[in-house]
Parts: structure tokens; C-alpha cells; sequence
């Protein structure tokens, strides 16, 4: 369970790093960089949908030492941007709805499915996901009242949260979004966004390169009305 200890000092530090590797190999990376490009992807034109890979999430005020940094995690309802930790109570008081972990050879059973549990569960957390790229595990777990209650199967199983499906296909976890397309490499969905970023932008410049011709004209467009 997770200690609550009472600092000694009122000049309280809220460490940016646990000191620890944001993976232990590139199987582990490749995983925690798929599904934070994945759920980004999914709500890049949502502003107020928060992704965050191992950023140290502090539940409590006052309390530094109440600490974890999942693999994954989602905050809806806080805007976008960077931060150097996710400090709970500068943020509303909205702690993650959904977190992610990737299991290594370093992690233990305790610790995933013990402390790390206990935590999310103790701390506000919807739906916590685990999965070991080794084994060919994944569990899932979903709030029922108070507790974190197990998936009975995960395949198949469309996060309520997220609206994206789990399944395992040849020996390895593939993960839908809701329209149907599948996850991909983190760089496939770098390129795209970035494409429509490209695209957006040159939109942009040549509506704005026909407004200066209009003006030119002596002709002032009218702007279309505002929805509200």
C-alpha cells in the first residue's frame, strides 16, 4: 500500500523524475510510445483530452512522497500542454481517468497488480490496463463504486472511457479505435498529423491569399456568421 508520510519541512519539493528509465527495453518503448501516439491520435482535436507517458502524477497536496508515473496516462477534462508533472490539485482535482502500464522483467506481479492497483484504485483511476509483451497478458480493471474491479475477458473489451477495443491477434495485442482503424507505429501517426497539419496550414494560406485579392479589388468579404 502506499505510505503517506508527513513532510518535516513546509519548503516541500515534488520531484519531475523517479530517477528510473521511462523503459527497461525497446519492446517495452515501442508499446508506451504505440499507445500514447494512438490515444492522441484519437483526440488530437479534442483540447481538453491530457496523454502523458511516465509523467509523475501527484495525487495529494502536501504529500510528495504519494507518488506514481504509469506507463500511460489519460485526464479528460484538463487542456493540453506541456507539464513537468501532473499535480492533481492544480488541476481541478481531476485525476486520471485511464492508465496504462507495460510490464518488463524489472516489474513484479506485487508491484503491478499489488501496489500499483491499490493505487489507482485508492486514487480516483476508472480503468487501469496491464499488459506483458512477454507473456501475452493483458488484464484490465474498471471502477465499480470505490474498487477496481476485474475484467472477466479482455478480448474484445472496448474501454468506456476511450471507446477503443483490445484484442489478441498472432501472439499479440492489437488495439482498435472506435471507427475501426488499428493502432499503429508511433511514427505512422506522427505522419499524419503532421500531413494534416501541412494541409490545414495551406488552407489556411490560400484562403487568406484570396481575402488580400478580394481587398485588393476593393471587394470586403463578409465573414460567415459565428455558431454558437
Amino acid at each position: 500500500m502506499v505510505q503517506h508520510l508527513s513532510p518535516q519541512t513546509s519548503d516541500l519539493i515534488y520531484p519531475e523524475s523517479d530517477g528510473k528509465p521511462l523503459a527497461d527495453n525497446t519492446i517495452q518503448f515501442r508499446w508506451i510510445m504505440t499507445l500514447k501516439g494512438g490515444i492522441d491520435a484519437l483526440f488530437k482535436d479534442d483540447l481538453n483530452v491530457f496523454v502523458a507517458g511516465d509523467l509523475l502524477w501527484y495525487p495529494v497536496e502536501k504529500q510528495p512522497r504519494t507518488v506514481q508515473a504509469p506507463d500511460v496516462m489519460v485526464v479528460m477534462g484538463r487542456p493540453k500542454g506541456d507539464r513537468r508533472s501532473y499535480k492533481q490539485w492544480e488541476e481541478g482535482n481531476i485525476p486520471p481517468q485511464v492508465v496504462f502500464e507495460i510490464a518488463s522483467k524489472s516489474n513484479t506481479v506485487a508491484e503491478l497488480e499489488g501496489t500499483k492497483l491499490d493505487f489507482y484504485e485508492r486514487y480516483g483511476v476508472e480503468e487501469y490496463y496491464l499488459y506483458d509483451p512477454d507473456r501475452t497478458l493483458l488484464k484490465g480493471w474498471r471502477r465499480s463504486q470505490e474498487k477496481l474491479e476485474a475484467v472477466e475477458s479482455m478480448l474484445g473489451w472496448v474501454s468506456p472511457r476511450l471507446g477503443i477495443r483490445f484484442e489478441l491477434e498472432d501472439g499479440e495485442l492489437e488495439i482498435y479505435h472506435p471507427n475501426g482503424d488499428r493502432f499503429g507505429d508511433i511514427a505512422d501517426y506522427s505522419r499524419r498529423l503532421e500531413e494534416e497539419r501541412r494541409l490545414r496550414q495551406q488552407e489556411q494560406r490560400r484562403s487568406q491569399a484570396l481575402l488580400e485579392q478580394l481587398r485588393a479589388l476593393g471587394v470586403e468579404p463578409i465573414e460567415p456568421p459565428q455558431e454558437d
